[in-house]
Formats: structure tokens, sequence, C-alpha cells
């Protein structure tokens, strides 16, 4: 990959209206062919392009220019900016309206017939409902368990495929590991 800085078009017709630098200097640190700096030059490549300045954007230093400037067979270098970028996932508690509201208890009970190897405390997560809500939907003890439906959460927009999916894989490794655990201490008894 070659390195070549933003917006390659802008930065030359700043160079060539701003600094002394050889039109072959200027093409090779801008990825442009030696004719198109030229024709920039004459005015009649990039017409209308606005100059954009290297040394605000901190791709070239006002030093790297001048040494390019005094040396003729010195090629301009872009500068390096290490700027770490981080993702993070930071979850912010989506607003669901009142009349979605109700859904949840129905989403629960979807989720506790079609996927059972789910723990409460996932279901809960998932759904947006308290553990206890969830235990009682699960016990048949919720208030008012006679008037709900089964509703598929995700068509609802509660929440991701990918959700659910992470959390049914998280649940059959926790089943495994139960398993692995329960298997151990029947070979040690």
């Amino acid at each position: 990959m070659i390195n070549t800085p933003l917006m390659p078009m802008a930065t030359a017709v700043w160079l060539v209206e701003n600094t002394s630098l050889t039109f072959k200097q200027i093409a090779n640190f801008c990825n442009l062919h030696e004719v198109e700096i030229q024709g920039i030059a004459d005015g009649d490549v990039a017409k209308g392009i606005v100059g954009y300045n290297p040394i605000i954007a901190g791709q070239l230093t006002r030093d790297e220019i001048e040494l390019s400037s005094n040396d003729e067979n010195r090629p301009l270098s872009l500068r390096e900016n290490n700027i770490e970028i981080k993702n993070e996932d930071k979850r912010t508690k989506k607003y669901i309206p009142l009349s979605k509201r109700q859904d949840k208890p129905d989403s629960a009970l979807w989720l506790i017939k079609q996927h059972s190897i789910l723990k409460d405390s996932q279901i809960a997560k998932l759904v947006g409902i308290t553990k206890n809500s969830a235990t009682a939907i699960r016990n048949k003890s919720y208030w008012n368990f006679n008037n709900l439906n089964a509703k598929d959460p995700v068509a609802m927009g509660l929440f991701t495929q990918k959700e659910l999916i992470d959390a049914i894989d998280k649940a059959q490794r926790r089943i495994k590991r139960e398993k692995k655990d329960r298997e151990k201490s029947q070979l040690s008894e």
C-alpha cells in the first residue's frame, strides 16, 4: 500500500501554490503523474479545487517542505500519525415505547418456549425485564400469565438476532461445562 496524503489532488494544488517544490516531488508525494502537476500549475487541471493544507492536516511539517525545497532529489515523506482507534461497544439502554413494553413478558415467554436452555438471567438481560419476572413466567406464576402470547422478540426489535445467537451459544457452553463437571464428580466417587 502506497502512503498517500488525504485528498491528494487538493494537497497537490496547495503544494503548487504555496511551495517551491518541483513537480516531480509533488507528483511522487501525492501519487499523481508529473503531467497532472504541470496541469495544476498551468491552471488546466483541478479547476475549482480548493487547496488542502497538509501542514494543518498533520501530513507534512514545514521543516520537511523546507528540506525538500532545498534539495530537488529529496522526496517528501508523509508524516506518520499513529493514532490508536478504539472500537468499544458502549451499550446504551434503548428507549422502548410504552406500547412495546407490554411485549417484553410475551417475548420472555417465547424465549422460554423456543430456547429453554437460556437461564432466566440471560432472558432478563436480552428482553429487558427483571430476573424475578423471567422466573415467574417460567414457573407460570407471573401475575398476568394467562394473558401472555409468545412473540418473537427479534421480529419485534427488542434485540438483534446476533445477540440471541450469542446468548444461545453461551448457554450451550454452560451446559457442556456442567455436564463435564457432573461426569468428573461421578468418576471421582
